[in-house]
């Protein structure tokens, strides 16, 4: 069985190395040949006045490219049709159009953007066959960018999202946080950066931070609901998409340089992130990268969390051949996180625990256009490295995981077949190494993955409907099998299964729209659930998987209604999701005589999550807007009606800000009511209301846009738990503390 899976990948790679060998002709033709044309333009706000730093995108294509000091952009080499190109600044109303684009003709454009108090989220790539606008997207997506991202910047991706619909925040300590979407968490939500998959061990253990750091982000998408079969069937919770675009796509006229600075006072936190962007001659884009973070421990109303600081390196580059018919590239980033785990708490090591990470990525990204029925394939393919070390005091290692990640993907995009409006069509092929060391005796294991998947898309006049398809199989080699191993029969495992999801939406007015959506996803065990043995400091258990295990499928409907009316915007969702098989782990009523802990089996148990979100932005005045959320999840394993454990509260954020495009100022309150709906190892949390101010200002000088974020967080120092938090018995979650954001952009 292993030997086809592997036989299937060799495969997947080779279509890689084939797409890169298409862009090859491309990136070596005749420089004195018609190259594509040019679109060119001027951008000025309302009163004439020319604009720097705007950012021009072609979502189709992938490419950005900024104004510059006199506010004019060249966009070189756009093939022939018509594009929507999008032009985003801070402080303005963003602004999409279709421009017609025609061979050996220099399109000229003058566009005038307008002061608006209500940012838009612009186009959406994650979970869509294509990029679309917002209000296209057939299921609830969040995108956090701009002066958002900037007010919302944490130290971790999951801390960020936090007070977006449906998103919540599991931790062990503020550098562990990681999401949890609609109530479900761990492997179910996938995380991403630039769509490809992260390839670190956070999904295992409430204690392991996510490899990602959010300081030098383009932007933040959220899908929620298990429909981004695009990406992967087991992401029953949703997805979250980090965008930085590593491997650039636009040639740049000059420098154009991102730098992000930030301090906190709750951590004494310090930030650095450099993004440099250039061109070198017609074809090559560059990307450099590099950035620092340190932090001590976290101060409470009822004083320091001991042992929460921690350091983070960032650094990456990245280079692409970029031609009339598509572009050809390569990127490598390295990521170290050495944090700190408190102790105290039940479970935990009376003194805390050091952790050291790190992560290496080299990544290939090529893609050519107009390639028989496809208007563009895109092929990609990636290789992780990844390793973390949990020490003990004294310099003990206690527990050890490598990763090996080499993953490969190609997929096609079509327009209009017959009576399909677009698509997409691919394969993606997955190897992983897992090792495992110090206290565990988790078996080093092997894990094949192969995907195919296919989405389409029809569009009849007021509606649009969805549908998509995914056939996985999933293959656990263990190195070392054992049929009387004290956990079970340890052996090889094979999953497969077909995903599938249909996508419904009508656009009532110009204004309303609705819709509707129904998916199937599947997910397998991991390799813990299915063999790990040894102590698991989150829970204060022992945990041994069961080799027996079978997959996770989810069913779940989503509906929605959707309003935009330039100064309204609003949506509400409803959701209903059931899990036959989900894994947890459930009490055996033993100890183990290892460590005196009591021993937990994973197992399979039916679930059910239903809830409700939504969201409002109201501009009462072209300066002045209401931002709201609220979100609300209940979790029920249905064999014996018992709570799920681990589910956030009744939740939601009520926000007023004056803003225009030079300096805004706001006031928040995030709140949420009490829990006491409490599931295996729980206990109750007290409902909180706390208050935030912020307030920014925005300039340009020199051609340059400088923007400073300045934050007042929990401002009554309101002494609060999060109920997803292991270290909520020891101590509240932050107290009150000051961010000052600091970014420059041209």
């Amino acid at each position: 069985m292993s030997n086809r899976i592997r036989s299937s990948t060799i495969y997947a790679l080779a279509a890689i190395v084939m797409v890169a060998a298409s862009a090859a002709p491309v990136a070596g033709q005749d420089p004195d040949a018609p190259h594509g044309s040019d679109v060119h333009g001027v951008v000025r706000d309302d009163e004439g006045q020319t604009l720097a730093a705007v950012a021009i995108r072609l979502p189709a294509l992938g490419r950005t490219e900024l104004s510059h000091q006199d506010g004019t952009f060249h966009l070189e080499r756009v093939p022939e049709g018509d594009h929507v190109i999008l032009f985003e600044r801070i402080g303005y109303r963003t602004r999409s159009m279709t421009v017609t684009v025609r061979s050996g003709e220099t399109t000229r454009l003058e566009i005038v953007l307008e002061p608006s108090a209500l940012e838009v989220q612009g186009f959406v790539v994650t979970g869509a066959p294509t990029a679309r606008s917002g209000d296209r997207v057939i299921r609830p997506v969040e995108v956090l960018s701009g002066q958002e991202l900037s007010r919302r910047l944490e130290g971790t991706v999951a801390a960020t999202l936090e007070s977006e619909p449906g998103v919540a925040a599991v931790t062990m300590g503020p550098a562990t946080a990681r999401p949890v979407i609609r109530g479900l968490g761990g492997d179910r939500v996938l995380m991403l950066e630039d769509g490809e998959r992260v390839g670190d061990v956070s999904n295992v253990s409430t204690d392991h931070a996510t490899a990602v750091d959010p300081a030098s982000a383009q932007r933040i998408e959220v899908v929620r609901g298990p429909s981004a079969l695009l990406y992967g069937s087991q992401a029953l919770g949703g997805v979250v998409n980090v965008i930085r675009e590593e491997v650039p796509r636009t040639v740049h006229h000059g420098f154009h340089t991102n730098l992000s600075l930030q301090a906190q006072t709750v951590n004494d936190g310090l930030v650095g992130s450099a993004t440099v962007l250039s061109g070198l001659g017609a074809n090559v884009a560059l990307r450099f990268e590099g950035g620092l973070r340190t932090s001590g421990d976290l101060t409470t109303p009822e004083g320091s969390l001991s042992n929460t600081g921690g350091d983070t390196r960032n650094l990456a580059a990245g280079a692409s051949w970029v031609g009339e018919r598509g572009h050809i590239g390569a990127a490598y980033r390295f990521y170290g996180n050495d944090y700190g785990i408190p102790g105290g708490f039940v479970g935990a090591h009376p003194t805390g625990v050091d952790i050291e990470m790190t992560r290496h990525v080299v990544k290939g990204d090529a893609q050519v256009r107009a390639v028989g029925p496809f208007d563009v394939v895109d092929g990609s393919a990636s290789h992780t490295r990844y390793n973390h070390k949990e020490i003990e005091p004294g310099g003990i290692l206690g527990t050890e995981y490598g990763l090996f990640t080499t993953a490969g993907e190609v997929k096609g995009r079509h327009g209009a077949l017959g009576f399909l409006t677009g698509g997409t069509l691919g394969v993606r092929a997955q190897f992983e190494r897992f090792g495992f060391g110090g206290g565990l005796s988790t078996p080093d294991t092997r894990r094949w993955t192969f995907s195919t998947y296919a989405h389409e898309e029809v569009d009849l006049e007021d509606w649009t409907v969805e549908a998509g398809a995914r056939w996985d199989r999933v293959s656990a080699d263990v190195l070392d099998e054992d049929p009387d191993a004290s956990i079970g029969n340890v052996r090889d495992r094979t999953f497969d299964a077909f995903s599938g999801s249909l996508g419904v939406l009508r656009r009532l007015s110009g204004d309303v729209t609705v819709g509707a959506s129904l998916a199937r996803a599947f997910r397998a065990p991991d390799v813990s659930e299915l063999y790990s043995e040894g102590p698991h400091l989150a829970s204060y258990s022992f945990e041994v998987g069961n080799p027996e295990l079978d997959t996770e499928v989810g069913t779940g409907i989503d509906l929605f209604v959707r309003l935009d009316r330039g100064s309204v915007r609003a949506e509400v969702a409803a959701f209903h999701n059931d899990v036959a098989g989900y894994l947890y782990p459930r009490e055996t009523g033993e100890i183990s005589p290892r460590t005196q802990l009591p021993i937990y089996q994973y197992t399979g148990a039916d679930a059910r999550l239903v809830g409700l979100e939504g969201g409002l932005d109201l501009a009462l005045t072209s300066r002045v807007a209401v931002e709201s959320t609220v979100s609300w999840v209940r979790g029920t394993l249905t064999d014996d009606d018992e709570p799920l454990p681990f589910i956030p509260p009744l939740n939601g954020r009520l926000g007023l800000r004056y803003d225009t495009p030079s300096w805004f100022v706001g006031t928040e309150a995030r709140m949420a009511a009490e829990q006491d709906r409490l599931g295996e190892f729980e206990t109750p949390t007290d409902g909180y209301l706390v208050l935030g101010l912020s307030g920014g200002l925005r300039t340009t000088l020199a051609g340059r846009l400088h923007s400073v974020t300045l934050r007042l967080d929990n401002l009554t120092d309101e002494a609060y738990r999060n109920h997803l938090s292991r270290t909520k018995e020891l101590m509240p979650e932050a107290g009150r503390g000051v961010s000052l954001v600091y970014r420059l952009v041209f």
